[in-house]
């Protein structure tokens, strides 16, 4: 009987993953730039991300998802330097925050244009440290800090983002508003 050699991919299951990830990531802004995201098949993401639909369900359930992803990756840096500073005050707090929007002004620009602004909203109540199962203070004050700052994110984003982070955080400080 004749033995084959095995076949064996030169990616790890990790790595595959990360190339799919990163296809439909890139490939769902490529597309985001000149449609709304309703008119983008998961076909045609697919296609222009050379991966199968099976890869697209394996790991999202909508495109949206893919952006969500996205976002939480973009913020992943920002949150561990910033859970190791769990007191910052408030002001703080939004000059970081909307410093992460600034340095990636491109890609929130793109989310603001499509209407997928809504999305950062999950986003903000983990950051603040939302959990419906906390005591009833804790989740009202977390609650409240995060569609504080999702307010002023999504004011910001319709005036175009004209005010600086540094700006921002003095109208808090300051007790002003815009």
């Amino acid at each position: 009987m004749e033995q084959k050699a095995k076949s064996v991919s030169p990616f790890s299951n990790e790595s595959r993953n990360n190339y799919v990830l990163e296809h439909l990531t890139d490939s769902l802004l490529t597309l985001l730039a000149q449609k709304p995201i309703a008119e983008i098949s998961i076909s045609e993401l697919c296609d222009l991300a050379g991966v199968g639909r099976t890869s697209f369900y394996r790991n999202f359930e909508t495109k949206e998802d893919i952006l969500k992803a996205h976002i939480r990756h973009l913020f992943q840096g920002w949150l561990k330097e910033w859970k190791s500073k769990p007191d910052l005050p408030m002001d703080k707090l939004v000059y970081q925050v909307f410093s992460h929007f600034e340095e990636n002004r491109a890609f929130y620009s793109l989310v603001n244009r499509r209407g997928l602004i809504y999305l950062l909203k999950d986003i903000l109540l983990d950051l603040c440290g939302f959990d419906p199962e906390q005591d009833v203070v804790s989740a009202y004050s977390s609650a409240y800090a995060a569609f504080f700052l999702y307010g002023w994110v999504e004011v910001w984003f319709r005036r175009g983002m004209r005010e600086t982070a540094h700006e921002l955080a003095g109208y808090l400080k300051a007790g002003q508003t815009v």
